[in-house]
């Protein structure tokens, strides 16, 4: 049977277990997670937190991450601004990017969530207010969810990854990880 793992991985921690190419280390998997034989099922921007899914089959890495079988996946987004309906409705109905179209997002305000404290904290401006946003999409381009809500005008201050289909993150402290049913 393959084997699953949930992890939240905090702010700063790079979604590989080694860190080639850079003059001074930085924070990788392996640096919480001691396992054999276990890979991420995508990837999760360094300054982005959240649910990360490792395994140990290819074959459920593949379903898992694979834009072809459109996973949802879930983010709690705290973005710059105060976006209206007319802005979230650009979201959800697709945004054309450099690299393309994207699928239409489902995305709705929602209130401050609970969430655990981000370190470093996000930088805050007195006179710029900011919102929070549940948003899911079914592909996963590079940095996806930050360029589609800057292309409407509201920069992404913290992104959260909560879900992915029925997997979340939920219950599980940043930099902890534990197995879940594939």
């Amino acid at each position: 049977m393959a084997r699953l793992i949930v992890f939240n991985k905090p702010f700063g921690v790079l979604s590989q277990f080694t860190d080639r190419g850079s003059e001074t280390a930085r924070a990788t998997l392996s640096d919480f997670i001691q396992l054999k034989g276990v890979y991420p099922a995508g990837r999760l921007d360094r300054d982005s937190e959240g649910l990360l899914l490792l395994c140990d089959d290819g074959r459920l890495q593949a379903r898992i991450s694979d834009p072809r079988f459109k996973t949802p996946k879930t983010y709690l987004v705290q973005v710059e601004g105060d976006p209206q309906e007319h802005d979230l409705d650009q979201l959800r109905q697709g945004i054309q990017l450099k690299d393309g179209m994207t699928r239409p997002a489902e995305v709705d305000q929602i209130a401050e969530p609970d969430l655990w404290p981000r370190d470093p904290p996000i930088r805050v401006r007195k006179t710029v207010p900011d919102t929070w946003l549940r948003m899911t999409i079914r592909e996963g381009r590079n940095r996806q969810v930050r360029r589609m809500t800057a292309a409407i005008g509201f920069p992404t201050l913290r992104l959260v990854r909560w879900s992915i289909g029925d997997w979340t993150v939920e219950g599980t402290e940043p930099g902890q990880w534990k197995d879940v049913q594939p």
